[in-house]
């Protein structure tokens, strides 16, 4: 359970301090200097980018962990800060909310590196597959690792939301109110609705903060918020497919809210239905990539781009997904820092914090009936067994790596593959 301290608001930063290109006092926020450079936080990004797996969920989980929990880098308070502001602006999630804890302390700078070395190591994976990939006429083995891969990677992301509700909702009735609608929401209607965030936002506010000019008719307020191309097997487009490829993905970085997963209807609908780029089959491989390579799930932008332009075309599409996100990060960033210790914004992002877990918990539902109830009733029973043995092995030991599990479960699934099949 948090304690006082672990909530306790931040302060804006006073007059005089850095600009946006450099340190910040926003550490004296929470009453002390930075403890880390930001030579460690790149390198912590870096791994986590390397070796993280488990999707947005299991990601945003391991930063509160390591970040908060262990090294004591960033507050209680800078963290749902930043969970709050990921979930309200288009993008992925879990890039988004490392954008912004590298906003905390070293401002665009720490912005800036956070992401790209975030980003760069699932890029760099993808795109070598999907040479692979265009070499040699697509991923059969791929099946048999994600058969395995996806009951565990959905108990990676029931165990993340499990701690993340115990963290965030405690026992306030309001919360667990709007975390159970949310999850209801979500669960029924397969998606997440940024509407919802915005109105838990706004209900807790309004019940625990509200406004003294709501008894004030007469009374106004209102605060603005501010040569590869020679390699064999690599696709070549021209600079009119080119062009598509980065306005679709564009597109896609500033308007759709949510997860990574989020994001995987609104390719379907350009890349398979509109642009015709790729089939059906093709592009369920391009999002087992995704869930089989650690990184962000969203990532499975390059691998499409790739198929489709080369290494242009993956290069634009990951620019144009994610430099939205980076701006609707930064942007607004100071914003959050310096009204964020106001009691009424501290109650908004409460709200929209439960409302946002309370959208992870019912995407666990979704994915894990389409994963494990994928030909109805009765489940597989292979997949069952992997997800509850996953599932338990991370509630009884704590600080197991994931990705072992993942691999054990890969190999499980090439094991199991071949006679379900």
């Amino acid at each position: 359970m948090l304690n006082d301290q672990d909530l306790a608001p931040t302060q804006p930063s006073p007059p005089g301090g850095k600009g946006m290109l450099g340190p910040t006092p926003a550490a004296e926020d929470a009453g002390r200097p930075p403890t880390y450079s930001l030579g460690k936080l790149a390198a912590y990004f870096l791994r986590l980018g390397s070796f993280g797996f488990g999707g947005p969920v299991a990601l945003v989980g391991y930063m509160h962990r390591d970040l908060v929990e262990k090294r004591k880098w960033i507050s209680e308070s800078d963290y749902r800060e930043g969970m709050a502001l990921a979930q309200l602006a288009p993008g992925p999630l879990a890039a988004q909310l490392a954008i912004y804890i590298g906003f905390v302390h070293y401002r665009v700078v720490g912005a800036t590196v956070a992401g790209l070395v975030f980003v760069l190591p699932s890029f760099v994976m993808v795109v070598a597959l999907g040479w692979a990939y265009s070499l040699y006429g697509g991923l059969e083995w791929m099946q048999a690792v994600f058969y395995g891969v996806g009951p565990a990677v959905i108990a990676i992301i029931a165990n993340s939301a499990k701690k993340l509700t115990e963290r965030a909702i405690g026992k306030d009735l309001l919360l667990w109110l709007i975390y159970l609608a949310s999850a209801l929401c979500t669960i029924v209607t397969e998606s997440e609705i940024v509407w919802l965030f915005l109105g838990a936002g706004v209900v807790v506010w309004l019940v625990k903060q509200p406004p003294r000019w709501l008894f004030r008719p007469r009374a106004a307020a209102f605060m603005p918020l501010p040569f590869a191309t020679l390699l064999p097997g690599v696709p070549v487009a021209d600079g009119d497919k080119l062009w598509h490829i980065l306005l679709f993905f564009t597109k896609a970085g500033a308007f759709v809210f949510g997860s990574g997963l989020a994001i995987v209807p609104f390719l379907y609908g350009g890349v398979v239905k509109e642009y015709q780029w790729l089939n059906d089959r093709q592009f369920l491989d391009a999002v087992a990539v995704a869930m089989i390579t650690p990184g962000p799930v969203v990532i499975t932008v390059a691998f499409i781009g790739f198929l489709v332009g080369g290494f242009e075309g993956a290069g634009l599409a990951a620019l144009g997904t994610f430099l939205p996100c980076y701006l609707f990060t930064i942007i607004p960033a100071p914003y959050f820092k310096k009204y964020g210790s106001r009691p009424g914004i501290k109650a908004f992002v409460d709200g929209v914090t439960a409302a946002a877990i309370g959208a992870i918990a019912g995407a666990v539902v979704v994915l894990g009936r389409r994963t494990l109830f994928e030909h109805g009733w009765p489940p597989d029973v292979v997949k069952m067994t992997i997800f509850v043995a996953v599932l338990t092995i991370l509630l009884r030991f704590k600080k197991l790596p994931e990705p072992l599990l993942v691999l054990a479960a890969a190999l499980l699934g090439l094991m199991f593959f071949p006679i379900m099949r």
